[in-house]
């Protein structure tokens, strides 16, 4: 699902604002206020289009009055040398905007079109691609509607939504059967515990304990295996750690109801789009 405007608006905003301190000392000196132009966005590479209102919308709290001809939406396939959309504005603002759109575009496009060749890796299992927290600082709502794009699922959207005692929780608090209970006593009918488990026997004590959830942390796929015969659909099992585009179809063969994979929005390469403005004369663009 698509955050609200406003939290769109607001990301947006924060990003022209640390682009453009006052001026374009470049822009601004050379194109005439009332230079109108139109640029096209050209996919350079084959994927999962994702962010393309989002973009548009930079030149939109630029300048209310800019148009668009989008072509290809969210969640289609795009191909090498496709035109995706076309705006139409004052130049000043398609100039201005450029980057701030562009960055937007291309590092949402790469989440799902990653996400979507991991989801296509799996296809015949019951495993679901899901993203973690391990996002950039200020854009976890715009990545993880990439990961539903591009087909994944999205994991607890912060500390708020799921109880998940990590290794480091059950290190500073003892035993995964004691935080569980303390947990269940202390939490909401509606918020699930999720544990993390690191061998067999751990696994065995989260199911016992209670768990809704079990965290398979850096297992190779026979002890998954074994994990997933041991819980019998008693608790999700999710696998984490060591997920690659190698080993992701083994990982999902175990039985496994989700794989947690971060890199899908902390490492992830960006799609590869350009912005194109159609050329005008030197005595239109030159402010006078």
């Amino acid at each position: 699902m698509k955050p609200l405007q406003m939290e769109i608006d607001k990301i947006i905003a924060n990003a022209i604002k640390e682009d453009i301190n006052y001026i374009d000392v470049t822009t601004d000196h050379l194109i005439s206020d009332d230079s109108i132009s139109t640029a096209e966005y050209v996919a350079k590479d084959s994927g999962i289009l994702c962010g393309i209102d989002i973009a548009l919308r930079v030149f939109t709290l630029l300048d209310a009055d800019t148009s668009f001809n989008i072509k290809i939406h969210d969640g289609n396939k795009v191909e090498k040398g496709d035109i995706i959309a076309s705006v139409t504005g004052k130049t000043k603002v398609l100039l201005k905007g450029e980057r701030t759109s562009l960055n937007l575009l291309q590092h949402l496009s790469g989440i799902s079109t990653m996400t979507n060749k991991l989801v296509k890796l799996i296809e015949g299992t019951k495993a679901s691609i899901a993203d973690t927290r391990k996002t950039l600082p200020g854009l976890r709502s715009l990545q993880k509607y990439a990961v539903t794009v591009g087909g994944g699922k999205n994991h607890r959207f912060n500390l708020s939504d799921c109880a998940m005692l990590k290794d480091t929780h059950l290190d500073a608090y003892g035993s995964i059967t004691n935080a569980v209970n303390t947990l269940r006593e202390k939490l909401g009918h509606t918020i699930m515990i999720e544990v993390e488990t690191g061998n067999l026997d751990e696994v065995k004590e989260a199911l016992e304990a209670g768990a809704d959830i079990i965290m398979l942390d850096n297992m190779d796929t026979q002890t998954m295996s074994n994990a997933c015969k041991i819980v019998s659909g008693k608790a999700k099992l999710e696998a984490s750690g060591n997920v690659t585009e190698n080993t992701i179809e083994s990982i999902a063969k175990t039985g496994v109801d989700i794989i947690s994979v971060g890199a899908i929005t902390h490492s992830v390469k960006a799609f590869d789009i350009s912005m194109k403005i159609r050329k005008t004369t030197f005595e239109n663009s030159l402010s006078l």
